[in-house]
C-alpha cells in the first residue's frame, strides 16, 4: 500500500469496486507513460518497455507490442503476457527482452506493480561508467541508498536467468542502472515506476554536465537520507506523475482508445 502524504489535502491514490476498474486504470496508466517517453526522447528503434502487473492474475503483465512506437501506442494496443511468455491479449507478438527482465522483477518483487526499461540517451552514457548517481542535488536525493548497479553486460537479455540476475542486483530499490546498458525502475504504481526513470535519466544528465564542467559538491549523507524521506517515497513518486498524465491525455487524448 501507499502510506499516506504528510501533508494533508493532496491527491490520494485511487481505489477501485472492481478488478476491472483496476485494469483498466493501470493500462491507461501505461499508455500515458509510453506517450510521455516518446516526449523526453527515451525511445530508441524497437528497444524499451514498460510493463505493468495484472491485478488480477499475478504472474501476467501488460506490455507494449514489439516494434510499436512509444507514442503511438494506445490502451488498446497493449499486450497481456503470461508467466510463460505467451501473448493471451493482443495480436503482435512481444518483445522477448522484455519478457526476460520483467517477468524476473516482478516475480522477485511482489510489491511492484510496474517496471520501465528503456534506452535512453543520459542514462545510456551514464551506464558507460559503471557507477550509481551521487546526491549532488534535491531531485538526486530520491534514489540516495535506493539505486542499485548490475555490474556486468552479456548482450541484450533473453535468458530468464539474465533477469533473475539483474533482479537480485536490484533487491528492494526503486532503481538499477545497468552497466553498458540503460536504466531500470520499479514502483508500487505505474505512475510512481514512470516518474522515477523519468527523473532518475535527468539526474544523470545532470551529474554528466556537472563533472564534465567540474568537481561537483555532494550533499551530506545525513541530509541526503532526509531528502530521501521526503521526495523519494512511493507517494511522491506517484504525486509526481499526475501532472504529466493530465497533460499527455489533454495534449493527446487518443492514447485512452
Amino acid at each position: 500500500m501507499i502510506e499516506t502524504p504528510v501533508v494533508p489535502g493532496l491527491p490520494q491514490p485511487p481505489t477501485f469496486d472492481s478488478i476491472e476498474a483496476d485494469r483498466l486504470h493501470r493500462k491507461q496508466r501505461l499508455a500515458a507513460a509510453f506517450r510521455l517517453f516518446a516526449r523526453f526522447g527515451f525511445d530508441e528503434g524497437v528497444a524499451g518497455h514498460i510493463t505493468a502487473r495484472d491485478p488480477e492474475f499475478d504472474d501476467r503483465f501488460w506490455v507494449n507490442p514489439f516494434g510499436m512506437y512509444f507514442g503511438h501506442i494506445r490502451v488498446s494496443d497493449l499486450l497481456l503476457v503470461d508467466a510463460s511468455g505467451d501473448v493471451i491479449e493482443g495480436d503482435r507478438p512481444v518483445n522477448k527482452a522484455a519478457f526476460a527482465i520483467h517477468s524476473q522483477v516482478h516475480a522477485a518483487r511482489p510489491d511492484v506493480v510496474a517496471a520501465a526499461h528503456a534506452h535512453s540517451l543520459h542514462g545510456k552514457a551514464w551506464s558507460s561508467l559503471g557507477r550509481t548517481i551521487d546526491p549532488l542535488s534535491q531531485d538526486a536525493c530520491a534514489f540516495y541508498e535506493d539505486c542499485a548497479v548490475f555490474d556486468d553486460y552479456t548482450g541484450v537479455v533473453l535468458d530468464p536467468n539474465e533477469g533473475k540476475r539483474i533482479a537480485a542486483s536490484l533487491g528492494s530499490r526503486k532503481a538499477i542502472i545497468l552497466r553498458n546498458h540503460g536504466l531500470l525502475s520499479v514502483g508500487q504504481t505505474v505512475d510512481a515506476a514512470a516518474w522515477w526513470f523519468i527523473t532518475l535519466d535527468r539526474c544523470c544528465h545532470a551529474q554528466l554536465l556537472a563533472e564534465a564542467a567540474g568537481t561537483p559538491v555532494k550533499i551530506n549523507p545525513e541530509v541526503a537520507r532526509l531528502t530521501h524521506s521526503q521526495i523519494g517515497s512511493p507517494y511522491m513518486g506517484w504525486f509526481s506523475f499526475q501532472s504529466l498524465y493530465e497533460a499527455i491525455v489533454r495534449q493527446q487524448p487518443d492514447l485512452l482508445d
